[in-house]
């Protein structure tokens, strides 16, 4: 594990935006607006797909991404395209949800592997806060997450309102935590039943609205945690393991009704609007009609046949998606960078691509790099093993920081591909065998990566 550096705040850093960009309300970001939408269904068929890829063209800047939680957004936007795009999206007949997020798997229902299927319970959940008008009182940021299990976990997503489903002598149950992803957030207790969750649920988002649309569930008090805790069935602290670890959903997994899904992931997130819209068509022409968003920036094909599976990864793979779970690409984050996005200071997308085009052996799946334009950090909110920033001042080297953080080492952000290609090296020439990059890491030590970073623009 890699140890943390010291987390100070850099001068200029961004302040936290507190709006989410629905279709309906897009956002000003660097390179115009950015809309984001959530398919009620779930998913969309590939006629809608690429409906939406030629709106994005015509509307847009070109660019399609899926965000690490499995939102569908579109950039470069402006304030009369972003009407005509919503326009152009209505006309396709997709519905994008509104309200409180409440997120399930892409295939929740579907995954054999599932603890629970948490459908019903997220739809009841749904029209709780729709029923008790939570939605007018609760911030753009709130969220609920019900993870069932299996294929589909939701363990790096985080959300106010957590619901994992977890094994209690042997039959299914809801574990009820909030403010974090599996791994972070604060365990209240076990709800017996959907009913006993979605009271629960509710329940939190009241105490939540109750002190603002400022407010947050780490904002809640322990006599209002307590209050919520006091309703479950099964509040005690020792809690089970939860039973299930997640795994990507790029490749094929086959669902409960015999059918197979097939994912890809965009590369970095993104896609140019033609390259999806010819995917859609190759799903369109075998014969597939859902296509659904996934986290982890992945796209999650239902098809009919492994012969249907595999000839459409054929077609991702010609076409430059991410196909297999080991990719490199699916180790590193990263923005648009300059010259797309105004606020961007290094081109970052280029320098991740040309990183692991070049220095692959670096990225093992123990580390997980961000290249990011600017401080705000965009593509990767959360720490990164190692983080190349671009600043007005030059571009910096985080290690287990974000792209806030202030860098242990510059060097010009026309040299940034060139500092973090001496890194790679320096990492790749002190490995010992059998020895994981963030062993090296640790072994070499953060001043010598920061010298190595620095030392390469001179």
């Amino acid at each position: 594990m890699i140890a943390p550096a010291a987390h100070r705040p850099m001068a200029g850093g961004f302040a936290r935006r507190g709006a989410c960009p629905a279709l309906s309300a897009p956002m000003k970001t660097g390179d115009g607006l950015l809309a984001r939408l959530n398919p009620v269904a779930g998913g969309l068929t590939p006629a809608q797909l690429g409906g939406l890829c030629e709106a994005a063209q015509a509307h847009g800047n070109g660019v399609v991404e899926v965000t690490a939680r499995g939102s569908i957004q579109v950039r470069g936007l402006t304030e009369s395209s972003a009407v005509l795009f919503a326009q152009a999206i209505d006309r396709l007949g997709i519905s994008a949800r509104t309200g409180v997020p409440v997120q399930t798997g892409a295939l929740a229902g579907l995954d054999p592997n599932e603890i629970a299927d948490p459908t019903t319970l997220a739809e009841m959940i749904r029209a709780g806060t729709a029923k008790a008008g939570l939605e007018a009182r609760l911030g753009p940021k709130i969220s609920v997450v019900i993870d069932g299990g299996g294929r589909t976990a939701l363990i790096e997503v985080a959300a106010d309102v957590r619901l994992t489903a977890i094994h209690v002598e042997g039959l299914p149950h809801w574990r009820v935590a909030i403010a974090g992803d599996a791994a972070t957030a604060r365990t209240l207790g076990i709800a017996h039943g959907d009913t006993e969750a979605s009271e629960a649920a509710l329940a939190l988002l009241s105490e939540i609205a109750a002190m603002g649309r400022e407010a947050r569930a780490r904002d809640l008090s322990e006599a209002q945690l307590l209050r919520v805790s006091n309703r479950l069935s099964g509040s005690h602290p020792a809690m089970p393991p939860s039973g299930h670890a997640a795994g990507s959903l790029v490749g094929t997994t086959r669902l409960r009704d015999d059918r197979l899904a097939f994912g890809v992931a965009l590369p970095f997130g993104h896609t140019k609007a033609k390259l999806l819209k010819a995917l859609a068509e190759a799903a369109q022409t075998l014969g597939i009609d859902d296509i659904r968003p996934a986290p982890g920036r992945t796209l999650v094909a239902l098809c009919g046949t492994a012969i249907d599976a595999e000839t459409l990864k054929n077609q991702a793979e010609t076409l430059g998606f991410v196909t297999s779970p080991d990719d490199v690409r699916q180790a590193i984050s990263a923005c648009p960078g300059a010259p797309e996005c105004a606020s961007g200071h290094l081109p970052a997308r280029l320098v991740a691509a040309e990183i692991a085009n070049e220095y692959s052996s670096l990225l093992d799946g123990s580390i997980h790099l961000h290249v990011s334009g600017c401080a705000k950090g965009c593509a990767h909110p959360g720490k990164a093993d190692l983080t190349v920033v671009g600043c007005a001042g030059g571009a910096g080297l985080v290690v287990n920081g974000t792209a806030r953080d202030e860098p242990l080492g510059f060097v010009d952000n026309v040299g940034a591909r060139g500092g973090l290609a001496a890194v790679a090296a320096l990492v790749s020439a002190g490995r010992h065998t059998e020895e994981a990059t963030a062993q090296a890491i640790d072994r070499i030590g953060f001043s010598a990566l920061a010298e190595a970073f620095g030392q390469s623009g001179k």
